[in-house]
C-alpha cells in the first residue's frame, strides 16, 4: 500500500523525482555495492530522491534537470524568480533551473532552451560542481591531469573544472582513465556528492 501511495505522488508531481519514506531502501541498490554508502546519505540529507516505485536507477545517465537540481537542493533550495529559460516553465525543475542560471551555475543554449532531459558527460557535471564549489567561495584545487591516459579528451572549456573536481578528490577516475566524454551515471554522481561534503582530513 504504501508503496502506491508513493507511485500516486510521483505521478502528482509532473513525474519529479520521488523519494523514499523513512527507514525504506531502493531495491535497485545492493548493499554490497560501492555506491551504496552514498546513496543511502544522499537519500537521507534530501540532497537526491528515486526515481519511484522504490527504485534509484544507478546506472541511469544523469540529466541537466538533475544535475542542476541537487545542487539547488544543496543550497536549501532557495526561491527563484520566475522561468529562467524558454522550456522550463511549469516543469518540476523550473526553480532549480532558475537559481542556476542566475548563480552562473549552469547556462542556456543560444535559442534560450535548458534542455533538463539532455544527459551531461562527465566533464559537463564536473564543470557543475566546479561552478558551485566556487559560488560557495572555496578555494580552487589543482589536480594533475597528465596523470590520466585519457586527459586530451578533455574539452579545453572544462580542464579548469576537470583539475579542481580531481584535485578535490571529488573524481578519480578507474584504471588510470577519467572519461570525460562518458555519460555520468546516478550512482556516480551520489558518490561525488558525497565526496563534496564529507569534510578534508588533515
Amino acid at each position: 500500500m504504501r508503496r502506491k501511495i508513493i507511485a500516486l505522488v510521483c505521478a502528482l508531481s509532473l513525474m519529479a523525482p520521488c523519494a523514499l519514506a523513512a527507514g525504506e531502501s531502493y531495491r535497485d541498490v545492493p548493499a554490497g555495492a560501492w555506491y551504496a554508502p552514498a546513496v543511502e546519505e544522499m537519500t537521507e540529507k534530501g540532497i537526491m530522491t528515486g526515481v519511484g516505485e522504490g527504485v534509484f536507477a544507478p546506472l541511469d545517465p544523469v540529466s541537466r534537470a538533475a544535475a542542476v537540481t541537487v545542487l539547488w537542493r544543496m543550497e536549501g533550495s532557495p526561491d527563484a524568480a520566475g522561468a529562467a529559460f524558454a522550456d522550463t516553465e511549469n516543469i518540476w525543475y523550473e526553480q532549480s533551473a532558475a537559481w542556476g542560471g542566475s548563480t552562473g551555475i549552469v547556462s542556456g543554449y543560444g535559442d534560450d532552451t535548458f534542455r533538463g532531459d539532455q544527459p551531461v558527460t562527465r566533464e559537463e557535471l564536473s564543470a557543475f560542481l566546479y561552478r558551485y564549489a566556487k559560488m560557495k567561495g572555496e578555494p580552487v584545487a589543482q589536480g594533475v591531469l597528465r596523470l590520466y591516459s585519457d586527459a586530451d579528451k578533455i574539452s579545453p572549456w572544462a580542464k579548469e573544472a576537470v583539475a579542481h573536481i580531481v584535485g578535490a578528490g571529488i573524481l578519480q577516475g578507474s584504471g588510470g582513465k577519467l572519461d570525460p566524454q562518458g555519460k555520468a551515471n546516478r550512482a556516480a554522481m551520489a558518490v561525488m556528492l558525497q565526496r563534496m561534503l564529507t569534510p578534508a582530513m588533515g
